[in-house]
């Protein structure tokens, strides 16, 4: 099998990514939401060196053709479609900016020979920011801005037939729907059954849920949340335990220490504070094996 990527006690093994290239070099940070930090060039090196973490990680990237297309955000390729052991599900992007870049994951599926399930359409919105694996037949999906009932009942009927079921959660207002709230904004799996949490704005359902089911929730420290806009929060696991993020957040890397995990660290106030995505974001894993 060369797809599936729901089972975390597996290693991330085969990951898209793409670069950001021209379309973040052209784009208006005003029409993006961008910060203050927004700089292009800069973008490219620290993405760069996410890559090479990834790459010496033993995981194979499938690099996405990054053009002058105006796809500023096509980068962060989390989040129009994800990868099932039954094949992938193209999603429908809330963000307006957005639609056109799942076309380019159906085109990435083709030349992986990775199977489509299917495609949502027409209102029926979601984002894969807002999906969280609880285990590798639940998909829990945050209910918000970017991701809504219709689409949350389109993934439900897509993943049923082969076993798999999704459980909606809601996620709170916090600063509008401007801005970037996923679900996975505010939880980082960090293992199995370990995860880096915001508490104050997870949907409690959500906590109470994975409580249940004997997770250790650690809730990151709410100044690093804050300062980052919720970055620090935004953790890729590598392999169980072990997991890459954000440079500058000293006291969200100790909490991962202190329970075990190996963090590696990139620069990316340039890429994924001024973009609001995290490496996380920056990933699309294709196959955990």
């Amino acid at each position: 099998m060369s797809y599936g990527a729901e089972d975390r006690t597996l290693p991330l093994s085969r990951v898209i990514m793409r670069q950001p290239g021209p379309a973040l070099t052209k784009a208006d940070p005003t029409d993006w939401h961008y910060g203050p930090q927004f700089n292009p060039a800069r973008a490219q090196a620290q993405h760069a060196e996410l890559a090479r973490i990834v790459a010496d990680s033993g995981a194979d990237i499938h690099w996405m053709p990054s053009e002058d297309d105006g796809l500023a955000d096509a980068m962060f390729v989390q989040d129009p479609s994800f990868v099932t052991r039954a094949g992938a599900v193209i999603l429908n992007m809330g963000k307006p900016l957005r639609r056109a870049e799942t076309a380019l994951h159906a085109e990435t599926y083709a030349a992986l020979g990775v199977p489509v399930l299917g495609q949502l359409s027409g209102q029926a919105t979601v984002e894969s920011g807002d999906c969280v694996w609880v285990d590798p037949d639940t998909l829990a999906i945050g209910r918000g801005a970017r991701s809504n009932q219709a689409g949350i009942d389109a993934v439900a009927a897509l993943l049923a037939p082969h076993g798999q079921k999704v459980v909606a959660y809601d996620l709170p207002y916090w600063t509008g729907p401007a801005a970037c709230l996923h679900l996975m904004s505010l939880i980082s799996p960090i293992a199995p059954k370990m995860a880096l949490i915001h508490a104050p704005l997870l949907p409690y359902a959500l906590w109470s849920d994975l409580t249940a089911r004997g997770w250790t929730l650690l809730h990151a420290p709410e100044e690093e949340f804050t300062a980052s806009n919720g970055l620090n929060l935004n953790v890729l696991m590598l392999s169980a335990q072990n997991v890459v993020m954000v440079d500058g957040f000293p006291k969200t890397r100790a909490l991962m220490e202190a329970n075990g995990c190996t963090v590696q660290v990139f620069e990316g106030d340039a890429l994924c504070i001024a973009c609001e995505g995290g490496p996380t974001c920056l990933t699309r894993p294709v196959l955990r094996a």
